[in-house]
């Protein structure tokens, strides 16, 4: 799912694109895309975008008669430019936003079709679509303490949670928790002052060195090669492969869909996080340390 860094660098990119250019039309094709009926999506054809916007983990482009159009990519969905007009085809083309600069297109790739439209009128209906997490690149560390233990949760679960933190998500958290050595599961009432400054510094470095990055890759043109898992990662898509700090091979917790990677040596004391489910089965024959599994594959 594009996050943050992601969907920063997709409006830079939209930014010389579509920015005080007209839309001309658009064509929705995917039936489960839109999910919006008032006002119709028909309403913002013949007028100019005034305005590009993040929200979360959404892409918002204001128009001049001020309807919003608010995508959100989730898991599949990517944008697209082309200075030539294309037909969206239901498939893997949901819809087709020709500008008089350009057509930017939806794509969604699987059966499973999550991404969504929304067409909404004004800011008021705007900030209803918004979860309401705190910006933590500009938040102070206190508010991101104030934010992050405002719930008992799991550390990975506080930075993925919308309504906590804005545009993090499971790959960029993974990479926050490994540069701030902390593990995923580590409740956030347990801890330190110390813990937590650590932590929102790594929030900003992570998010700050991934935007960076990811402009060099799109060198100026249009972001075509988003992706959760890139190289250069530290661990998140990285099991089994060396920690690029210690060396020790990154493990994973596999959940729903899901999955979170970790290094057992630099966030949690050489401990193995058993997955809830081979937890359950395995009990008290879950190796818990780094030494013991690598005992039982030896034998």
């Amino acid at each position: 799912m594009p996050e943050l860094p992601d969907v920063t660098v997709y409006l830079e990119a939209l930014e010389p694109r579509i920015l005080r250019h007209s839309l001309k039309q658009v064509q929705i094709a995917g039936p489960s895309l839109l999910r919006t009926a008032d006002p119709p999506v028909t309403s913002v054809e013949g007028h100019s975008v005034t305005a590009l916007r993040r929200i979360g983990k959404r892409i918002a482009i204001g128009m001049d008669n001020d309807i919003w159009l608010v995508i959100h990519l989730m898991i599949a969905g990517r944008l697209h430019w082309s200075e030539k007009p294309k037909k969206p085809d239901g498939r893997r083309t949901l819809a087709a936003f020709l500008f008089d600069s350009g057509c930017l297109t939806l794509t969604e790739a699987g059966s499973r079709k999550r991404a969504s439209l929304n067409v909404v009128r004004g800011e008021e209906a705007l900030q209803l679509l918004d979860p309401g997490g705190m910006d933590a690149m500009a938040g102070s560390t206190k508010d991101f303490a104030r934010a992050l233990t405002s719930e008992n949760h799991t550390l990975k679960r506080a930075l993925t949670d919308p309504h906590l933190f804005s545009g993090i998500g499971n790959a960029y958290s993974d990479e926050i928790l490994h540069r701030a050595r902390l593990s995923p599961v580590t409740l956030t009432s347990r801890l330190s002052q110390e813990d937590i400054a650590r932590l929102h510094a790594a929030v900003r470095e992570t998010m700050e060195d991934w935007i960076v990055r990811l402009r060099i890759d799109a060198a100026g043109k249009f972001p075509e090669k988003v992706t959760a898992f890139r190289e250069g990662m530290a661990v998140h898509g990285r099991y089994g492969q060396p920690c690029p700090r210690c060396g020790t091979k990154v493990q994973r917790i596999r959940y729903a869909n899901n999955e979170t990677n970790y290094c057992a040596a630099c966030q949690t004391g050489g401990k193995l996080l058993a997955d809830r489910a081979l937890s359950r089965l395995l009990r008290e024959d879950w190796p818990r340390t780094l030494e013991e599994l690598e005992e039982r594959r030896r034998k």
